[in-house]
């Protein structure tokens, strides 16, 4: 079937008809309104069940904020003005919020609008239904709560430079509703612009065009304005204040810092214009005009976030040796799979995170070579196999692609499965048809619905259509449904390369028949490789031999923070006190999830020995760390 985007359903009867309100839905499945595009999926296509919009009846095409700062109440606050597309007859509009002081609604001309809001649900907050009374324009005055979960508001002291205070917000995947009050669904793109005040010896960014740059001059600080012409799912509006400077990287490429760390991130980073002409080569053009990224304080919870025009990264990526760029290469490639097009709800998060690795993939060995590239699938295929063990074995519902996630945190579906089972989804279907064909079919997905949501529906249609193209005996090979619907690995699954870490196998295998630490030839390897021996090596060691490993290899001191998480992975599992200093260190002066949730759940999984270290870190670590973070090691320290 040639893929199609219909009108949404109300009720199961046509009556909000869409399609009849312009000539460009002809064909194309997208909604004109007022100069924006507002692509839509089919009801039961699009049902997102982590958002109580009811986009069928009214949604929000366009948001325009007008936000001041307040660092010391810890709140962000004014006016979102949002452009409303509404059915004939509909009277009301719901959006979604979590613990915002909403103090009143008008519409377009002021006039006072009745809203309520509903019953807050722990995880998804409370519904704000506004009574529209013929508006097509409603404008909320609002202030977000002192622990809104998206925000964090550091003190000087947990910055870089500790000259300044810093903002900055995380809303993936449901978390911008606890500072903007709008339709938080990824499948109800909408277009922006803001207006944001600060203290006149702050900057701020956002993830969308600078309009000015340099701020203007306002009573009580400076005013930056932004703007996003292009329909972007909600969770991508992203901002950052701080004492930030900026430097050039390229012709369209930038980085954002504080100055005390400006000059190393932009080594780090000095590849990016090289990895978007990479990935336009592969996949067509970067359609959002600059690629620029902030390098935040550590306490961001994230590698990275692809919010557009300016990804948000940490600062444990700057090993000094541009080493762990791969992680650039992956946010870059969702300006293409996840901002360009998205996931139209969050049980399809491998339509994201699946196909940028995979991208990630193409872009570092397009770069770096086949062997680079190679290594990092190979470490991903075992961080997979090792979240089917954890989620329950092969058979574990929590294996397949496309998940029930009603009645849970989107966050439940954040695992390797979507990334890496999703990535090897796409290798095996590239093996199955050839490059040539998977790369010019992919291509045109992209072309096909950029700026538009998807869902794993669709995308078999799509990949059935102009891939497969009726090809039973390809039909059969591919097993499309299975890899999407059922839990495990399909039989036909493109096994990973076994040759680009054969060297180092051998030397794991020879460590742990007991040969010498000096017949390992860590100091010539490269960061993957040195991952795949630390990770390999048998977890049971003897105090002795991981004393021989830190003298030789000064993994305590390490400053690669992957090297430094796997060894402290590997000193845990054999309650090795000498690394206690490092581990304390180590999650006192970064809140990335990836490595501090799985530190504690290690601690607390070594009895009353780990118990202690993590309860005694985590008492003075907890309020550094994002919600995101925190939240995850509560429940880990609270089960134990």
């Amino acid at each position: 079937m040639t893929p199609r985007l219909s009108v949404l359903l109300l009720s199961g009867a046509a009556i909000f008809s869409l399609a009849a309100c312009s000539p460009a839905t002809q064909g194309g499945g997208q909604v004109e309104t007022a100069g924006q595009v507002a692509p839509i999926l089919d009801a039961a296509d699009a049902k997102d069940v982590h958002s109580y919009a009811r986009p069928e009846i009214a949604r929000v095409t366009h948001m325009a904020l007008d936000l001041t700062a307040d660092f010391a109440a810890k709140r962000i606050g004014g006016t979102a003005t949002l452009d409303v597309q509404a059915a004939p007859g509909a009277k009301e509009i719901i959006l979604d919020s979590k613990g915002l002081e909403i103090l009143k609604v008008t519409d377009g001309n002021g006039r006072a609008l009745e809203y309520a809001l509903g019953t807050a649900d722990p995880t998804l907050g409370a519904p704000l239904t506004i009574q529209l009374n013929g508006a097509n324009k409603v404008a909320i005055s609002y202030g977000s709560a002192p622990d809104a979960a998206a925000l964090q508001w550091l003190a000087p002291e947990q910055t870089a430079g500790k000259k300044l205070p810093f903002l900055f917000s995380q809303g993936q995947a449901i978390l911008n509703r606890t500072w903007i009050p709008t339709q938080d669904s990824p499948g109800i793109r909408q277009t922006w612009e803001a207006r944001i005040t600060v203290p006149d010896n702050m900057v701020a960014v956002m993830s969308g065009d600078r309009l000015t740059p340099n701020g203007e001059k306002v009573e009580g600080g400076k005013a930056y304005r932004f703007k996003m012409d292009k329909p972007v799912a909600p969770y991508l509006v992203a901002i950052a204040v701080g004492d930030l400077a900026f430097q050039q990287l390229g012709p369209r490429t930038g980085v954002f810092a504080e100055p005390a760390t400006l000059k190393a991130s932009a080594y780090e980073l000095a590849d990016t214009e090289k990895m978007v002409e990479a990935a336009e080569a592969l996949y067509g053009p970067y359609r959002w005009g600059r690629y620029d990224m902030i390098v935040l304080p550590p306490a961001f919870p994230f590698g990275g976030m692809e919010n557009p025009t300016l990804t948000f990264l940490t600062p444990t990526m700057i090993a000094g040796d541009r080493s762990l760029v791969s992680l650039i290469a992956h946010e870059l490639a969702h300006s293409w799979s996840g901002n360009l097009v998205t996931n139209a709800a969050w049980a399809d998060f491998w339509l994201n995170e699946g196909f940028t690795v995979y991208f990630e993939g193409r872009i570092m060995e397009a770069l770096y070579g086949k062997e680079r590239a190679d290594q990092l699938i190979s470490l991903g295929w075992d961080s997979m196999q090792a979240t089917i063990t954890d989620l329950g074995g092969a058979q574990a519902p929590g294996t397949r692609l496309h998940l029930d996630l009603k009645g849970s945190d989107p966050d439940d579906g954040m695992n390797d499965i979507a990334y890496e089972k999703g990535a090897a989804f796409l290798r095996t279907i590239e093996q199955t048809v050839g490059r040539a064909r998977f790369d010019a079919w992919l291509r045109g997905y992209f072309d096909r619905y950029a700026f538009q949501p998807t869902s794993a529906s669709r995308f078999l249609e799509d990949i059935r259509a102009n891939l497969v193209k009726g090809d039973s005996a390809l039909e059969q090979k591919l097993m499309l449904d299975q890899w999407v619907y059922q839990p495990g690995l399909p039989s036909n699954v493109a096994p990973p390369p076994t040759a680009a870490f054969a060297a180092v196998d051998q030397a794991v295998k020879a460590f742990s028949a007991g040969g010498p630490v000096s017949a390992v030839p860590y100091q010539d390897w490269e960061t993957a490789e040195r991952l795949r021996f630390l990770n390999g090596i048998p977890r049971s060691q003897s105090k002795e031999r991981l004393a021989e490993l830190d003298r030789a290899f000064s993994l305590n001191a390490s400053g690669n923070s992957e090297i430094l998480f796997a060894w402290l992975q590997l000193a845990i599992a054999n309650r090795y006190d000498p690394a206690a200093p490092a581990l304390d260190k180590f999650l006192s002066s970064m809140g990335r999830r990836k490595f501090v949730a799985p530190l504690f759940q290690s601690l607390v999984a070594q009895g009353d020995w780990g118990k202690a270290i993590a309860t005694r870190i985590y008492g003075k670590t907890r309020s550094t760390y994002h919600s995101v973070t925190y939240n995850t090691v509560d429940a880990t320290l609270k089960g134990s």
